[in-house]
């Protein structure tokens, strides 16, 4: 059978067609890679490109597959990852002129992991340089674009993962979070973006912005792959101080749920102050969809939230002064000025600053908790407005204005402070027909109800089949 667009399907109906034999790992890579040839160009969503030996690999999942040794869901299907992920003998730039020779000697956790599971690594994807902002330009590798339009931004950091899978250049993507990053390009460019519970996945050999507050997750067409992407992904790692040594064994298979018995908080302060009226009334819709499907969704109070900028902002400032100290003495000019603004003003937060930060963070956790023991899980809009263009610099709404990169992370940085797991799901499109996303936020370790209730909206909106023509 031949497929024509398989850079469209999901990674779930993939592996069915794979595992069935009716749809080849090595047919499946040729045309990712000529859709890579074809469109990056418009994207520029990778640094560095791994197709050779991709196309090694592919022909060795192929033989293993006919040899009825078929490894999962993520066997022959290719995937992508942001560039600070390393990976042996390849170039890992972290989005820098600093680290553009640099090769690493040994694979991140994540990167054997997914290739124990069978996927196969096609490239390295761009990004905000060292994962440091909210847009995805990048004056070193050249700005990633939005598939929807390419005169927009994609949000960042993981920009490059996003616009790599909205525009069916690989099939999914890993991507870190540290103030959103993941959640950010995911929601305007119209794709799912995971970030998982803090410490659930390995961050050996991922390099760094903020110890205390960085993720590692996937970002993919449909919550399913999400689920799938973070299976292979999970589980303890010894060799990483960070990790949880959480069992990813309550990862379950998505399965229908009923939503009869769910409980979902909407705050109505922080999430809804700054934000347009399309996104506003997608979030509204997307209220009604989970009230149709039975789900039980109350508007509440939480003041906290005012909070997550400063104390978010001095935690990830500091923290990443900090990683990046030998770079701003040795090489201050290498850096991006964009990037090298933050981090001097990150060497200046004084000590009594970051320990206030860090006992604020405590009240402001417990408060969020205290909501999530009478709610399974918080709705929020995951960006106030859809994706600007490259040469706005502020976004009006009403008469507020606000930076485009302070309101990019405005949404999705308390997730971050908490550490609990939150997914962005598409829902729906601004009259520009850009993308909008939503947030689905749960206790920890509860990814599957993150899953479960957002595949469940998933199948009833039927966003999924609402492709970007590039």
């Amino acid at each position: 059978m031949a497929y024509t667009k398989t850079y469209e399907l999901s990674i779930s109906e993939t592996s069915e067609l794979i595992k069935e034999k009716k749809l080849s790992p090595v047919d499946l890579l040729k045309d990712h890679i000529e859709r890579v040839e074809a469109k990056d160009h418009h994207l520029n969503a990778f640094i560095t490109n791994t197709f050779e030996r991709a196309e090694d690999r592919a022909r060795t999942c192929e033989q293993d597959i006919i040899n009825g040794n078929w490894k999962g869901p993520l066997h022959g299907i290719p995937v992508a990852v942001k560039d600070l992920f390393y990976t042996k003998d390849i170039v890992t730039t972290m989005g820098s002129q600093t680290y553009k020779s640099f090769i690493p000697t040994f694979n991140a956790t994540v990167i054997d992991k997914l290739e124990s599971a069978g996927a196969i690594l096609i490239g390295k994807l761009n990004m905000h340089e060292f994962a440091y902002g909210t847009t995805g330009k990048n004056s070193v590798y050249g700005d990633c674009t939005n598939p929807w339009n390419t005169m927009k931004i994609t949000g960042g950091s993981s920009s490059g993962s996003a616009s790599a899978v909205a525009g069916g250049l690989c099939m999914g993507a890993l991507g870190t979070d540290t103030g959103g990053s993941i959640r950010i390009p995911a929601g305007l460019c119209g794709i799912v973006g995971l970030k998982p519970t803090f410490g659930r996945v390995s961050r050996k050999g991922v390099f760094p912005l903020s110890n205390s507050l960085d993720t590692v997750g996937p970002m993919t067409r449909t919550v399913k792959d999400a689920q799938i992407l973070l299976s292979a992904i999970s589980g303890p790692d010894p060799e990483d101080k960070h990790n949880s040594q959480h069992s990813n064994n309550d990862l379950q298979v998505i399965s229908k749920l009923n939503l009869k018995n769910v409980k979902i908080a909407v705050p109505t302060d922080y999430f809804f102050d700054f934000i347009s009226d399309d996104v506003n009334n997608a979030i509204a819709e997307t209220m009604k969809v989970f009230q149709g499907l039975g789900a039980t969704v109350n508007q509440v109070s939480l003041p906290v939230l005012d909070h997550s900028l400063g104390i978010s902002g001095t935690i990830l400032m500091a923290e990443a002064a900090n990683i990046h100290k030998q770079n701003l003495k040795d090489n201050p000019h290498q850096i991006g000025p964009d990037v090298r603004i933050r981090l001097q003003q990150g060497a200046m937060i004084l000590a009594t600053d970051y320990l206030e930060a860090q006992r604020a963070r405590q009240k402001f956790n417990f408060k969020v908790r205290s909501l999530l023991d009478e709610y399974d899980v918080i709705l929020s809009p995951t960006v106030g407005v859809t994706a600007p263009d490259f040469s706005q610099e502020t976004i009006s709404i009403g008469e507020k204005s606000q930076a485009v990169g302070a309101l990019m992370a405005r949404l999705t940085r308390p997730q971050n402070i908490t550490g609990l797991p939150t997914i962005s799901i598409p829902c729906g499109f601004d009259k520009q027909h850009m993308p909008i996303g939503f947030q689905l936020t749960a206790p920890g370790f509860q990814e599957s109800t993150l899953t479960q209730i957002g595949s469940a909206y998933e199948t009833a909106a039927g966003w999924f089949h609402h492709k970007p023509e590039i």
